[in-house]
Parts: structure tokens; C-alpha cells; sequence
């Protein structure tokens, strides 16, 4: 979980990522900036962690070498970042952000909210962030939310375009249309095949451009040796050849998309009275695009049909 903390009014954000990589951190700082209306003017406290400090410097000055792609991020957003002394020295300079980590996990997080997605799971934390807002911390004299609305215009203001947190790989795209991303299969579009193209690996997504622009999303998924593809990628493919749309992956989970798993469970591709009741032709795409943005498929006289 990514937790940024504001000292002066105690406003905090908090978002879960499915991995805690540097680009999940730097994806944080962005959301958080975003949610926040501006940027800390004097400097961010953090402690030595790996995604921003290759080496500590010893000495008691807190030199630091940073890694490369976070001073790109920091000299973006400029914003100056202040670092922990390690070990029991730097103990108790964090004290604020870890005592929220605390706070937020057993008044929200316990017991664990049932979700089906981290995007659900996100959503509930920042209507739980605004619910905070009423909050009176102890010590203070006004609520978190009155103390923020004063240190609001103290923020510097957000620059015009926002820093890719993403890794950028270059990955080949196969005779499937598909890429490999850190052990995981996506789909681009089939005219792509056997080009090299540019993905930005984030923390919540996979995103695919072909030069400047972007021909694939994909939520980021974290099991290993699977495949996501998208029915929409292989549409000049399947127009060409109709007899494989039945049983193709792509349709498979585009119906799951739609369907959800239970009625899925009960479509067979490869029965012909439940095939789809549309034919692969030159007015494929309206009809596929109904079906992917989720109408559902429902069965009649033995046959699935579109609604």
C-alpha cells in the first residue's frame, strides 16, 4: 500500500497497487499529487528505500545516490526530497507517515474489505480519505480538513503534462499479435505482427503505443504464464477467416468481460446452438463492439443470441 501524508494537516492518500515496484511508487506520487491539488514546496520526507536510493552515502550530511528515473521524476514535479538517517538514528523522523499506516489499516482495512478488483478497493479508500476529512487528530485544534483547506494554497501547482511512471520496455510483437511482458501475454493490434513496439509497464495498467500513439490497454495482471487478449485486436483476422470466431480465445474472454462467470459457464463456442447469432462479415465491428462494451447474450430457442 502507497500512503503519502501531508505533516501540517495530517491529509493522507492511500492507494493499493498489485505490485511495489518503483513504478507503483511513482504512479502513487502522481495520484496523490492529483488528489491533493499541488506539490509540497519545501520537500518530501522519505526513508532509503530502493526505488529511489542506490546507495547511502555515509557521514551524516544524507547524501544519497538516487536512482536515475527518480530525479527525472523529482526535477518534473520539482519538488526537493529529504531524506531519513538509516537505522534507530533516522527512527523517529518518520514517525507520522508510519503512525497513519497504523491507523488507516486497523480503522478501514480490518477486517479486509471484500472486492473483486483493486480498482473497486481503491474507490472505497478515497471515499473513506473524504470521510477523513471530519477527523480531529490528537493535539490538533481543527479537523484534517480544515487544516488542509490552509495549507492548500501553500501547495506549488501541478506542471501541464504528468511524468509516464511506467518502465518502458520494447518488447516483439508474435505471430498471435501478443507480447510479452514480465512472463505475461497481451494482445496489440494483428497489424503489428512482428514489430517491435513501446509498452509502459505501470503499477495498475499495460500501456501499448505504436510510435506516439496508444493502440493498447491492459489492467496489469500478476500471475505468471498467462494470456489477455481483446476480441477488437484481431477483428481484420477474423473477417478473413470467419471459421475460427467461435472458438477463439479472444471471443472467449470478451464473453467473460460481458457475461461475467456464470452465464459464461454455460456458453459452448463450439456447439452450434450456441453459437453467437451474427456472422463474421464487413459489418462485423458493430456488433462485436456491442457485445465487448457488455450487453449481455441471452439464450433463446436454444441459441445465443445478441439482446
Amino acid at each position: 500500500m502507497f500512503v503519502y501524508r501531508l505533516s501540517h494537516s495530517g491529509k493522507a492518500i492511500h492507494r493499493v497497487y498489485p505490485t511495489g515496484g518503483q513504478e507503483a511508487f511513482l504512479e502513487g506520487h502522481i495520484e496523490a499529487f492529483h488528489a491533493l491539488g499541488g506539490i509540497p514546496t519545501r520537500h518530501i520526507r522519505y526513508d532509503n528505500l530502493t526505488s529511489v536510493v542506490v546507495q547511502v552515502i555515509h557521514g551524516g550530511n544524507r547524501l544519497r545516490d538516487e536512482n536515475e528515473r527518480w530525479v527525472l521524476f523529482r526535477s518534473h514535479y520539482g519538488f526537493d526530497a529529504f531524506y531519513s538517517q538509516p537505522g534507530i538514528d533516522g527512527a523517529h523522523e518518520k514517525g507520522g507517515v508510519e503512525g497513519e499506516v497504523g491507523w488507516f489499516r486497523r480503522n478501514h482495512l480490518t477486517p479486509m474489505p471484500e472486492v473483486a478488483t483493486l480498482d473497486e478497493l481503491n474507490d472505497k479508500i478515497r471515499a473513506w480519505e473524504v470521510d477523513d476529512n471530519t477527523r480531529r487528530i490528537t493535539g490538533h485544534a481543527n479537523t484534517i480538513g480544515q487544516d488542509y483547506h490552509a495549507e492548500l494554497p501553500h501547495l506549488a501547482p501541478l506542471p501541464a503534462d504528468d511524468f509516464d511512471p511506467g518502465l518502458i520496455l520494447h518488447p516483439r510483437v508474435d505471430r498471435s499479435a501478443l507480447i510479452t511482458v514480465r512472463m505475461v501475454k497481451y494482445s496489440v493490434p494483428a497489424h503489428l505482427i512482428g514489430q517491435r513496439v513501446r509498452v509502459s509497464l505501470r503499477a495498475s495498467c499495460v500501456v501499448v503505443f505504436e510510435g506516439r500513439t496508444v493502440v493498447a490497454t491492459h489492467p496489469r495482471l500478476g500471475t505468471r504464464g498467462v494470456t489477455r487478449v481483446e476480441l477488437d485486436h484481431y477483428l481484420e483476422v477474423l473477417r478473413h477467416k470467419p471459421g475460427a470466431f467461435p472458438g477463439s480465445t479472444a471471443l472467449a474472454q470478451s464473453l467473460a468481460v460481458a457475461l461475467g462467470e456464470r452465464e459464461l459457464a454455460a456458453f459452448d463456442p463450439t456447439n452450434d446452438r450456441h453459437r453467437v447469432a451474427f456472422h463474421v462479415t464487413e459489418d462485423l465491428l458493430k456488433p462485436v463492439r456491442i457485445l465487448v462494451a457488455g450487453h449481455r447474450v441471452k439464450v433463446r430457442l436454444g441459441r445465443h443470441v445478441l439482446d
